[in-house]
């Protein structure tokens, strides 16, 4: 476990990595006890990632004077979200993905039933897990409640149908629909992540959100980038299957260098968002930069 991250004396990498760790072994703990097939392919499925959202929240609480243990169950809860998405979206009645961080995905290491019952028990797990984050009951209620909005239909969940969607139809969406597409899809859930340390202090969320909106945009278009100059063996998953698709995508509307001017502009956006924090953001002003400068 965990304790604090430090606002300064440790990199953004270090930082990072420190969240994974206590991330992890809340999880783990999570399904302490628990010997099934499915409880084995939850913890397979969450593994192994950045750990970007977990990270985001415990940070936001450290600005509001929250130590990460206090955080730790909400970090879990949004790295059970976002892997029980990745999890269903490699299936083959989504995107069909064998691979993913660089290993067999959940389906294929399994198998279908597996990978759905896998993703449903990290979404049941994450909601267990975020009643126990150390703020007021209030404060609680409020994680849950805006999380439930986040992963649901007017969040991750709608905008992956509108992705599937959009797969299908005769005319490729226009800019203004791949934004408000992966504003729910990618989006949403990086946008909680940032703001749950103000929810938890029952602070002023604005600034965070507009933080998480500018970030989770960038991290989308970085993640349309490398889809089109990526490497596979270190992105983690397969490359170029928007092109293939035929898929409307931030690269295909914009070119690859306004794409790449959009991220940064968008990364500016998230840095004046954090000013009323002064320098104790700065880890996450380095975040920020970190999402467009990544090869995975």
């Amino acid at each position: 476990m965990i304790s604090a991250i430090p606002a300064q004396g440790m990199t953004l990498s270090d930082a990072m990595g420190l969240a994974r760790k206590g991330v992890d072994a809340h999880i783990r703990s999570g399904l302490s006890g628990v010997n099934q097939p499915v409880a084995e392919a939850m913890l397979y499925a969450v593994a192994g990632g950045k750990c970007l959202r977990g990270f985001l929240v415990l940070e936001g609480a450290r600005l509001h004077g929250f130590s990460a243990q206090d955080a730790l169950p909400a970090a879990a809860a949004i790295e059970c979200i976002h892997a029980y998405s990745l999890v269903h979206d490699d299936l083959p009645c989504m995107d069909d993905d064998d691979l993913r961080r660089g290993q067999p995905t959940v389906h294929r290491k399994w198998d279908e039933a597996t990978a759905v019952l896998a993703g449903d028990g990290l979404q049941a797990l994450a909601f267990e897990l975020i009643t126990r984050t150390k703020c007021p009951p209030q404060a609680r209620l409020d994680l849950v409640a805006t999380l439930a909005h986040a992963a649901g239909i007017r969040g991750m969940v709608g905008g992956q149908a509108l992705d599937i969607s959009a797969e299908t139809t005769a005319t490729p969406l226009s800019l203004d629909q791949i934004t408000t597409l992966q504003a729910g899809k990618t989006g949403a859930l990086i946008t909680w992540s940032a703001s749950a340390g103000a929810r938890m202090a029952g602070a002023d969320t604005k600034p965070l959100i507009a933080y998480g909106d500018a970030l989770g945009l960038a991290f989308q278009i970085a993640d349309d980038i490398l889809d089109v100059t990526g490497d596979a063996a270190k992105t983690g998953k397969a490359v170029g299957k928007d092109a293939t698709a035929g898929k409307a995508t931030f690269v295909s509307l914009l070119g690859l260098d306004t794409a790449r001017a959009k991220a940064r502009a968008l990364v500016a956006e998230a840095e004046a968002a954090l000013q009323p924090y002064g320098a104790t953001a700065a880890t996450l002003i380095e975040a920020a930069r970190f999402v467009i400068s990544r090869d995975n």
